[in-house]
């Protein structure tokens, strides 16, 4: 019925090489894509990581003008004799507070006879080239924020 076509052996080569070129530029699509997941997934731990040391940092400069707030004496303070500042502490032992500033306000308000203290503490960690306001891609500077209040007599 029809007539059977003979490809001559001239007109069937490079087919496999086009086949071939085609098969590695998936291949090296699919490896790019990989290795994109990856990088992402460890960007994405770095994040986590610096978050939770500045989040852990500025609930520890909340602890400190909280202790400096109420001391242990019972003596009566007010929020001028808390510190703007919170110091990590340095040492082989304390690793976590590693390039980490806290920043921390007081505010007070009276009712009566109570005083209620608002602390406010924030947190920035950083790691890279961080110099100045710089836009650096290996700069990675979190920052997070804590807010306490409390009452006093």
């Amino acid at each position: 019925m029809y007539p059977k076509l003979k490809l001559s052996q001239h007109s069937q080569q490079g087919s496999a090489l086009i086949i071939g070129i085609f098969v590695l530029t998936v291949m090296f699509l699919i490896a790019a894509s990989l290795i994109r997941i990856v990088s992402d997934a460890d960007e994405s731990v770095n994040q986590e990581v610096w978050g939770t040391r500045a989040l852990f940092s500025a609930n520890s400069g909340a602890d400190a003008a909280l202790a400096q707030l109420f001391p242990v004496d019972g003596t009566a303070t007010s929020c001028t004799d808390v510190s703007s500042t919170w110091i990590p502490p340095i040492g082989p032992g304390f690793n976590g507070f590693h390039n980490c500033t806290v920043s921390i306000s007081c505010n007070t308000a009276t009712v009566g006879s109570v005083s209620q203290y608002r602390i406010n503490s924030s947190a920035v960690c950083e790691t890279g080239n961080c110099a100045g306001n710089s836009s650096s891609s290996t700069c990675l500077r979190v920052s997070r924020q804590v807010e306490v209040e409390a009452r006093g007599k």
